[in-house]
């Protein structure tokens, strides 16, 4: 998860109730798995004293940040997300890097035809 990010910000207020998805997030951040993909994601845990909702903040490898409220964004949801995005980040790295225009425009056309199918047919299927 931490491969597609830079930085990973995790602010809340330690007596507040709701800090069950920050304090799941900031486990995931800290295992050895995570660390290993990306030593040089920055962590930082910010524990506030006004308050206010726990607050996830991560800035992607390509430095768009992205905010969550902690309270109504479970921690798995987080880390999906993040996975869905970094797959997107690598699939437009993996093009550019192959000279290739991004985004990929597919022309209209080209939308609506078929395929052609993908299993030969046996050929008792041929004869009837």
């Amino acid at each position: 998860m931490l491969k597609f990010l830079s930085r990973v910000k995790i602010e809340f207020n330690a007596l507040d109730p709701r800090t069950a998805s920050c304090m799941e997030f900031l486990a995931q951040c800290k295992s050895r798995k995570a660390k290993e993909s990306n030593p040089a994601c920055e962590v930082e845990v910010k524990r506030v004293r006004e308050e206010r909702s726990p607050q996830i903040t991560v800035t992607f490898v390509n430095g768009v940040e992205e905010v969550f409220d902690a309270t109504s964004t479970p921690a798995q949801s987080i880390r999906t997300l993040i996975l869905e995005k970094g797959q997107h980040l690598e699939t437009e790295q993996m093009f550019r890097e192959a000279g290739e225009s991004w985004p990929v425009l597919i022309p209209l056309h080209e939308l609506s035809q078929t395929a052609p199918p993908t299993k030969p047919r046996k050929a008792e299927e041929k004869k009837q």
